[in-house]
């Protein structure tokens, strides 16, 4: 039977976020992927490559998986009640609900990480507590039937994992394999726990600002949301 893979496209957003997933995730066995928007056509991410929408909220088909990347658009998202009511209803009805990076954040936003585990880009972990998840410092956090994964890059573990879950091991590994994914990081800096101390302050102080902007939309919100 056919998988209906849901991609939330949106302007800003960081592409690797929702490609390293992609080209993982559309080579999964009866996998469809839906890139979806507003409505469709051109989106352009946070670098300026354009991506394409192929199906509009209005049109989109009911879907097996939701999944959110993240970028800096994603702050837009969450004052955007047409894409949080989007993704409540669908994330509802979902077999799975996943993100990538800063799109957990889009995730609880919408009232879909309440209770769970989850993983985020390691600079805005402390802001999942404030819709209630509980942050895991790992690559990819399955809690149920939520999967989420942390920064950038992590979207191709991600994929990976997915397509475990769904269409089982065997088809993760030819997968990994096909596509030669045998990551070897020429400086080993990628997270916290192995780059030099004053890295980690200076790469920090680059997402502080919309760190606070987050900060602030998330805690209105819960706020909002609880005045109801």
């Amino acid at each position: 039977m056919t998988q209906h893979l849901g991609f939330l496209l949106y302007p800003g957003l960081t592409q690797l976020d929702l490609t390293g997933p992609f080209e993982v995730l559309s080579r999964m066995p009866d996998a469809t992927v839906h890139l979806i928007w507003k409505q469709p056509g051109v989106v352009t991410g946070d670098t300026g490559l354009g991506l394409v929408a192929t199906s509009g909220f209005d049109d989109c088909p009911p879907l097996d998986l939701v999944f959110v990347p993240g970028g800096g658009g994603q702050i837009a998202l969450m004052e955007d009640d047409a894409v949080l009511d989007f993704l409540a209803a669908r994330g509802a009805a979902a077999r799975w609900v996943t993100s990538v990076c800063t799109g957990a954040l889009v995730l609880g936003a919408a009232g879909l990480l309440r209770g769970y585990n989850a993983a985020t880009h390691w600079a805005f972990q402390p802001l999942l507590a404030i819709f209630g998840a509980r942050a895991v410092d790992e690559r990819v956090v399955v809690d149920r039937n939520r999967i989420t994964a942390g920064g950038v890059t992590a979207g191709i573990d991600f994929g990976l994992r997915v397509v475990a879950e769904i269409a089982g091991a065997d088809a993760a590994r030819t997968i990994e394999l096909a596509l030669e994914y045998d990551p070897a990081p020429p400086f080993g800096c990628g997270h916290p726990r192995r780059a030099p101390a004053e890295l980690v302050a200076a790469v920090r102080a680059q997402f502080a600002e919309r760190y606070a902007v987050r900060e602030d939309q998330l805690r209105r919100l819960v706020a909002r949301a609880a005045a109801r």
